[in-house]
């Protein structure tokens, strides 16, 4: 997800912080113009070939996974879709990560994996309660 909203602006503050870093992404989402900060893999999260191929290529320390569709009322629509690509995507994600010995990652979770707050501001110990598919699809991988 390194050509999207979020994963690009991590980007470019990684590598103003002086990382070398690699944007992988399958454009589906992404826009290409993002990505100016290193090299870029065009690839699916879903794809464990191709994330093996790109972590064995890149060697990184750390991987910062950004890749996820967000929208809350298409994951309503299409449960499918968002937990494919968010909940089996990290999986595959991982399981390439554990093979090719990266042990850092860095998680871009989401409120929506609180459901409606019970007490406010919304904490890392406020409880999780999803309410829509987007929400539970991340909810999904962090526990």
């Amino acid at each position: 997800g390194g050509a999207g909203y979020i994963g690009s602006h991590c980007c470019k503050a990684f590598a103003g912080a002086g990382w070398s870093v690699i944007a992988y992404d399958n454009f589906s989402r992404g826009w290409r113009e993002a990505v100016k900060w290193g090299p870029h893999v065009e690839g699916d999260v879903c794809d464990g070939a191709a994330v093996a191929a790109a972590l064995h290529q890149y060697r990184p320390d750390v991987v910062a996974h950004f890749a996820a569709y967000a929208y809350v009322g298409e994951s309503v629509e299409r449960p499918e879709l968002y937990y494919r690509n968010n909940s089996f995507g990290t999986l595959v994600l991982l399981e390439e990560m554990l093979k090719a010995g990266v042990d850092k990652l860095i998680f871009s979770s989401t409120c929506a994996s609180y459901g409606v707050p019970v007490r406010s501001p919304i904490d890392e110990t406020h409880p999780q309660s999803p309410i829509n598919p987007y929400g539970w699809s991340k909810f999904i991988i962090e526990r």
